[in-house]
């Protein structure tokens, strides 16, 4: 009967709780619609509600590229791939 090797648990480092809230924030940004649901102030004549939704775009590209960026380094230094 063959041996399975044993897993190891996940492993909670600093870097990955920062991934994780790069990811989070812009979900909780967005389901917390109490915060942002007025018209005012307004950008160029477009309501709040509008303008913050529409900011949270190129801001959550931003923030998944960063987790992304941060994730790659975290497998590599774990594979013993050295730094980035």
């Amino acid at each position: 009967m063959a041996v399975e090797p044993e897993e190891k648990p996940p492993t909670i480092t600093p870097v990955r709780v920062v991934v994780a809230l790069c990811l989070v924030a812009p979900f909780v940004a967005m389901l917390w619609v109490s915060s942002y649901a007025k018209v005012e102030p307004t950008f160029i004549g477009i309501p709040f509600f509008y303008w913050y939704q529409m900011l949270w775009v190129p801001v959550s590209a931003a923030l998944t590229m960063i987790a992304y960026k941060l994730w790659q380094r975290d497998q590599r230094a774990r594979k013993g791939g050295g730094q980035a």
